[in-house]
């Protein structure tokens, strides 16, 4: 598990790459969000299968295995157990550094249940 913090108004495709690094999956599955061209030829470049669906704003709309996206309910059922802790979702504190030690302490608890 691997978590990292961007500013409210960063695209979180931008620290996509830096997500990645170190960590060689068969496929990505992920939502439109991360339908960038740039992040997609990294993936495709690195033998990764793209299970991104695409933007209804782009001229050539890319295939994606369909069934394999529906398993990204996975993410959002963490992310909806991770906004169970108060502390997470109001957000109490002001260092970036505690915020993510406790997105790494929750996200332990989650994980071990």
């Amino acid at each position: 598990m691997k978590f990292l913090l961007t500013a409210g108004q960063e695209h979180d495709v931008s620290l996509a790459q830096d997500m990645m690094s170190g960590q060689y999956p068969k496929a990505l599955i992920g939502d439109k969000g991360y339908d960038s061209d740039a992040f997609v030829e990294w993936l495709e470049q690195n033998g990764i299968e793209v299970v991104i669906p695409p933007r209804s704003c782009r001229n050539n709309l890319r295939e994606y295995d369909k069934n394999l996206y529906k398993e990204r309910n996975l993410v959002e059922r963490f992310i909806n157990k991770i906004k169970w802790f108060r502390r997470i979702f109001a957000r109490f504190q002001k260092l970036a550094s505690r915020f993510l030690a406790l997105l790494h302490w929750v996200g332990a608890l989650i994980w071990l249940r």
